[in-house]
């Protein structure tokens, strides 16, 4: 299969014996990008877990960093799907983390919507996780949180936080693609929180940071 930007799915080894990934849009010409999913990553017997990236597509370093290490990790207790957003059309410029206003970022919230929200809400998903980054304009670079207050998925974000020394729970007063995604699955009884990682952090903290989100992510009692 073809995926035609710049996030690449993994290339894995013994960790991806059960691994599937299959294209789930339809190539509609209007969507202007692809969606793919990974899944049964980890534990294929345990509850299930989502995983997006790729609503924002100048956020890519943060969604690679997911991509490179969750389908390689072999000793995780749940079974994860990783929804995978390829915009195609009015990217901007790959990395950058500046570009907010890229129509790109419309493109990817469409995608969400049409093709990653309805396979998350009637998937027998136990909790979604949206990765997103920023440029370092809130009070915390590296940060968890939920759009819906009073939540159970505000209390997996601030168990996830509370756990870790690199990732705090901080809730800005918007979000873009809130209505698109994370919103929408809270209110329809599946629990749904942001990652937000700094665009600027060296590589190796992004991977430490990844790790710390992920091992407790799966600690999570769900």
């Amino acid at each position: 299969m073809a995926i035609v930007n710049q996030i690449s799915t993994p290339q894995t080894g013994n960790a991806a014996e059960n691994v599937t990934r299959e294209v789930i849009s339809d190539n509609s010409i209007e969507d202007k990008g692809t969606v793919e999913v990974i899944r049964n990553i980890g534990n294929p017997n345990s509850k299930k877990i989502a995983y997006v990236v790729g609503v924002h597509p100048l956020e890519n370093e943060t969604h690679r960093t997911l991509l490179k290490i969750l389908p390689n990790l072999t000793d995780l207790n749940y079974c994860y799907d990783i929804y995978v957003i390829n915009v195609t059309e009015d990217i901007g410029h790959y990395g950058d983390g500046a570009s907010d206003n890229s129509p790109g970022r419309q493109n990817g919230q469409n995608l969400a919507l049409k093709y990653v929200y309805p396979q998350i809400l009637n998937g027998d998903y136990e909790l979604a996780i949206d990765v997103h980054s920023n440029v370092g304009a809130y009070p915390f670079k590296t940060f968890v949180f939920s759009p819906v207050k009073e939540s159970l998925s505000v209390e997996y974000a601030n168990e996830v936080a509370q756990n870790s020394e690199n990732i705090s729970y901080y809730a800005p007063e918007s979000t873009t693609s809130g209505p698109y995604l994370t919103v929408p699955l809270n209110e329809n009884g599946v629990p749904a929180f942001y990652y937000e990682e700094y665009s600027f952090a060296p590589q190796e903290d992004k991977d430490m940071h990844m790790m710390e989100l992920i091992y407790n992510v799966d600690n999570l009692n769900l």
